[in-house]
């Protein structure tokens, strides 16, 4: 029987939102194994000038906890 453990983080790109969250699952597999699932629960982005700057996601990654 295998456990999964769901952390939250969130991780920014100045470049979308699929960077922002490819951020959140490589920042997150530096210390952590296995990790099978990313869901994206918000969404927002900084703004200057009329200008996007920033992308930001709030994700939930989940994970199996080892043996």
């Amino acid at each position: 029987m295998s456990t999964v453990k769901v952390i939250e983080v969130i991780a920014q790109s100045n470049e979308s939102f699929d960077a922002a969250a490819q951020a959140a699952v490589s920042e997150a597999a530096k210390t952590i194994r296995d990790i099978k699932q990313i869901n994206i629960k918000d969404m927002n982005a900084k703004v200057e000038n009329g200008k996007i700057t920033h992308y930001r996601v709030t994700a939930k990654i989940s994970f199996l906890l080892s043996d």
